[in-house]
């Protein structure tokens, strides 16, 4: 019997790949997803059990009582990190050549999907990772003469030099309002000391830490703002004052540490421009929401995959679950809106390559994109997870199985880095300033249209009903237009989902084996979409092939499309 490999167990990753991968980075990417897939059902999915069930330490004082402030971790922890930046360089490829041979940098594309798999298993592990590739992104892009040393530590394979990053912005009194953040910056002249409390910080052990901290005399709000890199080692050698107060006891996320932090007079420098600190930081926190998309993405395959293969084992009243009508079309969403997930998270990673090109089209998607993506799909796996611990039944409510785990990871992605409330209220925003409706509503209603043979013109009618509910939205008066920013963002998301279903269905009818099977998903998440009481009957009859990658015929998808 083969062993289990979570990259072939998954209908859609490889035939996404296919669409948006170059001919090369596609052939380069194939030994990673076969080797990471096995690691990620295998090693990681033990290692990540481990680490969870012994959450890290902080060791405040040496037996001399010296403070130290450092944190254990157990070694199933080190394991997982070893894994992710040394053996696959996941928080490396994007911003150097010679990761796995490759002569340049890594797309964002070929990232993504690795860290998807990688976070099927080990979710917690993926925060400091995400923080360690944007540190190393947000130096590079603001001041990377300055930082050259600090960027090719956050973006060393080594394990004898590589760093890890951190960003700390959230502090007690000013959470989601960081212009009342109280962290102050004072000027020493060579370099700066900064003295405030930070709140919440991930990783409060990292090399490298971004902070923000109010600069005397450049004003209120977020404008006084600016930023700052605090080195967890001073230039000669000693510890910075960088205390550790506590570790957060959290919900989810407990392979990796996050605590409350005073800077009491720590020893910083400046990034970049100190008068556009928070846009700075901002750029970081954009990625890092990306990033938050990909893993909630992540947990909801996994979920599907667990409850597939509990439904087919378990036999209820002489049938398999699996086979049991309300099953199956519970089971159908999830499936669907898994795949939708990975879909997005994929045109995004590809559409921020084409921004960090300088394609200004790509970089004005990439605005709204992302707070979609993070409000939707983080929304959606708290309930994709929920259900598979209820599919699972009474075992999928014990520790013994990962869906307790699975659940509380979910959670996360709609707190941190923004939560749901929050991010609405960005897409607001790009809507007000850059008409963003308009921007999705053009790119995705001509690639709509040119998917005419498939149904394409009736999703670019609803592109461009979306486009005037936008304008009608934006009319009214701004407390209604906040009041209903959440519902309009998760409709703009859907429907940019259901074009790159039906995308990604149009590649695979034309292929060289045609196969209905992404044909007949697209049009069942487009019928529950239309009508979330619809019974697409076809998609349920051929709920083996949607959840496995079978075949299925083109006339049956064809047929299941006319009928809707």
């Amino acid at each position: 019997m083969p062993l289990p490999n979570f990259a072939d167990q998954d209908p859609a990753l490889r035939p996404l790949l296919d669409r948006v991968l170059s001919a090369d980075d596609r052939t380069r990417i194939e030994p990673l997803l076969t080797e990471l897939g096995a690691l990620a059902a295998g090693e990681i999915d033990r290692q990540a059990a481990l680490a969870d069930a012994n959450p890290p330490r902080l060791r405040s004082y040496a037996p001399d009582g010296e403070r130290i402030d450092e944190i254990e971790y157990h070694p199933a922890h080190d394991r997982l990190a070893e894994i992710a930046y040394e053996r696959f360089g996941l928080a490396a490829m994007s911003h150097r050549p010679g990761v796995h041979g490759r002569p340049d940098r890594t797309p964002h594309t070929v990232k993504y999907a690795l860290s998807y798999l990688y976070v099927q298993s080990e979710f917690g592990m993926a925060c400091p990772l995400s923080m360690t590739d944007s540190a190393a992104r947000v130096l590079r892009l603001f001041d990377p003469e300055r930082y050259a040393a600090e960027i090719a530590a956050l973006t060393s394979t080594d394990p004898a030099t590589r760093a890890t990053g951190a960003m700390f912005m959230t502090e007690k009194q000013g959470g989601t309002d960081v212009g009342r953040t109280e962290t102050v910056a004072s000027d020493q002249g060579a370099h700066w000391t900064l003295t405030g409390k930070k709140w919440f910080a991930s990783n409060p052990g990292a090399d490298v830490i971004l902070t923000l901290a109010r600069v005397p005399g450049q004003g209120e709000g977020t404008r006084g703002l600016g930023m700052f890199l605090v080195p967890r080692l001073r230039p000669d050698g000693t510890r910075n004052a960088v205390r550790i107060d506590r570790l957060k006891d959290k919900l989810g996320s407990r392979s990796i540490a996050s605590g409350e932090v005073t800077l009491d007079g720590a020893y910083a420098t400046p990034v970049g421009d100190l008068t556009r600190g928070f846009r700075q930081m901002a750029e970081m926190l954009n990625v890092s929401r990306l990033s938050n998309a990909m893993r909630s993405a992540a947990l909801m395959r996994r979920a599907v995959r667990e409850s597939v293969a509990h439904a087919r084992e378990r036999v209820v009243f002489g049938t398999p679950l699996f086979e049991q009508p309300l099953m199956r079309m519970t089971l159908l969403p999830m499936i669907l809106d898994a795949e939708a997930a990975l879909a997005l998270v994929l045109e995004a990673a590809a559409r921020l390559d084409e921004a960090d090109a300088g394609d200004a089209a790509a970089r004005d998607l990439v605005r709204v994109l992302t707070p979609l993506a993070k409000y939707t799909v983080c929304k959606r796996a708290r309930t994709v997870t929920g259900e598979a611990m209820e599919i699972r039944g009474g075992n999928g409510y014990i520790e013994d199985w990962v869906n307790p785990r699975l659940l509380r990871d979910a959670h996360l992605g709609s707190i941190w880095e923004g939560s749901s409330n929050v991010i609405a209220l960005d897409v607001l925003r790009c809507l007000r300033r850059y008409a963003a409706h308009h921007t999705l509503a053009r790119a995705y209603g001509d690639r709509a249209r040119a998917l005419s043979p498939y149904a394409g013109k009736r999703l670019a009618v609803r592109w461009e009903e979306l486009a005037a509910r936008g304008d009608r939205l934006l009319a009214g008066p701004a407390a209604e237009q906040e009041m209903r920013a959440g519902r309009y963002a998760e409709e703009l998301t859907r429907t940019v989902m259901g074009t790159l279903l039906l995308e990604q269905a149009a590649y695979e009818c034309a292929a060289p084996a045609p196969n209905g099977r992404a044909l007949l998903a697209a049009h069942a998440y487009l019928a529950l979409l239309t009508d979330p009481d619809a019974l697409p009957r076809a998609a349920l009859e051929h709920l083996d092939a949607l959840a496995d990658g079978g075949e299925v015929p083109i006339a049956v998808a064809e047929a299941a499309a006319d009928a809707e």
